[in-house]
């Protein structure tokens, strides 16, 4: 089963980047990140929801949060996880994504899932839920099996990437079955880090590329 592609990089492309996108190529999603975040301070994709959803991008809200391994907030706990969650509900809130929309929250790290990553992320997603959301994660496919047994209802996008070095990517796109990347419930893969794609004019940018079931992550 072909999956459907998509790109996230942390600063807004700008609106004649995305558009170009959407018009020149077969990505179809793109993540959205949602800032204040523990992570995560650019808030460059806030507004743009509303423009991109009009245009027919698929979105998938991503939070950065409290992570084991630099550079970010490292300072993972169960209070923290309640915090956090609750702080990517009301920005999930303020942009306007439909309650039961998915919201990843932003894993850096491999194994091991420690206990007070655990408490985090059972946290994190338990007040995300409450505010009326779908908690999703993003991880590595090495840990994807353990955060979903910490909650099994929620969304993973796995990432396993052959290299983390700049490469140029060409058009189309991966678009390959997430169940791919090792965890076969995967919902996303991110199978590219660090791609160097052709925009309008011969201009390039450098993103994550990425394949899901579906042509919305984040949708309900």
């Amino acid at each position: 089963m072909a999956g459907y592609a998509g790109f996230d990089t942390d600063v807004y492309p700008g609106d004649a980047a995305m558009a170009w996108l959407l018009a020149n190529t077969n990505l179809g999603w793109c993540g959205y990140y949602l800032a204040p975040a523990p992570s995560h301070d650019n808030p460059s994709w806030m507004g743009t929801r509303a423009s991109l959803a009009a245009a027919g991008w698929g979105i998938a809200p991503v939070f950065v949060g409290q992570q084991v391994i630099a550079p970010g907030s490292l300072n993972p706990s169960a209070a923290t996880g309640t915090a956090d969650g609750a702080s990517a509900a009301a920005l999930m809130a303020s942009e306007g994504f439909a309650a039961g929309s998915c919201v990843y929250l932003d894993l850096e790290n491999g194994p091991p899932l420690t206990q007070a990553q655990q408490d985090y992320v059972g946290s994190w997603c338990d007040a995300v839920q409450a505010a009326g959301y779908q908690p999703g994660v993003y991880c590595s496919h090495l840990l994807a099996a353990a955060v979903s047994a910490l909650r099994p209802a929620c969304r993973i996008w796995v990432f396993r990437v052959d290299t983390d070095e700049t490469h140029t990517v060409p058009s189309p796109y991966p678009a390959l079955d997430p169940g791919g990347c090792g965890y076969a419930a995967a919902h996303s893969w991110q199978l590219g880090q660090n791609c160097v794609i052709t925009v309008a004019n011969g201009g390039t940018m450098n993103v994550d590329l990425n394949s899901a079931v579906v042509a919305d992550p984040g949708a309900p």
